[in-house]
């Protein structure tokens, strides 16, 4: 399994799956895996901190429910990244 990376490091895409624990924020002191669907550039925030919209995982990894969470970006990790779009494929 690949290292998981700190998401300052890299940009955000639509796809990927995150972990979301406490260092995210205080509401998430029980971990949860979170399929990024988009960030919420729409919305004012505080520095360092990001609306995102997404699924959050069950226990076997399929999406049990759609959430919009406000977290420290800092605090998230990637744990699977997606293929960037090919160009002229259509999705």
């Amino acid at each position: 399994m690949a290292t998981p990376l700190p998401s300052p490091m890299i940009e955000l895409r639509a796809g990927d799956v995150l972990h979301v624990a406490a260092a995210c924020s205080v509401q998430f002191t029980k971990p949860m895996m979170f399929r990024l669907i988009k960030v919420r550039h729409d919305l004012i925030t505080y520095d360092h901190w990001i609306w995102l919209d997404g699924y959050q995982h069950d226990a076997e990894g399929e999406a049990a429910a759609r959430r919009e969470i406000f977290v420290l970006r800092a605090g998230l990790t990637v744990q699977r990244r997606t293929d960037p779009a090919q160009p002229g494929r259509v999705c």
